[in-house]
């Protein structure tokens, strides 16, 4: 005599919906930007009043034209001393960065890590159509890593 089965009918496996990878799934929409008109003891002040280390400067049409960040605020701080100025006389777009390595909304959170880990980078601009749409820092993607962990880390 063979050996019955008491299970019973199973049900059909349920397709489980991933989680949202995507940059623009984790990226920051409420941006603090600056001018490149501005003073850099302002850049200070609001990098400080924020606990940010950076920031992006944009045109007056939103469109991104450099990075200011503490490293940039401290050159500034290191040349007053050695010529004898005052700390954040001067305007931001002589000690921001211009050459901007940029990352696109439809990257996977994966993706995104290893450009982190490939590169000396805290933050990548998210732009679109040539308009700054949001920015991705390191710990963005930890927090999305966070979320993700009880996920299958397919696609």
């Amino acid at each position: 005599m063979g050996i019955k089965s008491f299970q019973g009918k199973r049900a059909a496996p349920v397709k489980i919906e991933s989680a949202p990878i995507m940059v623009g799934d984790y990226m920051t929409t409420t941006l603090i930007t600056f001018k490149k008109e501005q003073y850099v003891a302002e850049v200070m002040e609001a990098l400080l009043k924020n606990k940010i280390s950076g920031a992006p400067v944009v045109n007056d049409r939103y469109e991104l034209i450099g990075i200011i960040s503490d490293a940039d605020c401290m050159k500034q701080i290191s040349e007053s001393r050695y010529f004898n100025m005052p700390i954040g006389d001067m305007k931001i777009e002589n000690y921001m960065s211009t050459d901007v390595a940029v990352i696109d909304k439809n990257i996977s959170i994966f993706d995104c890590a290893q450009l982190f880990f490939n590169n000396s980078y805290r933050r990548f601009p998210v732009v679109e159509n040539g308009k700054l749409i949001g920015m991705i820092s390191r710990k963005d993607v930890l927090c999305a890593a966070l979320k993700l962990r009880a996920q299958n880390w397919h696609c």
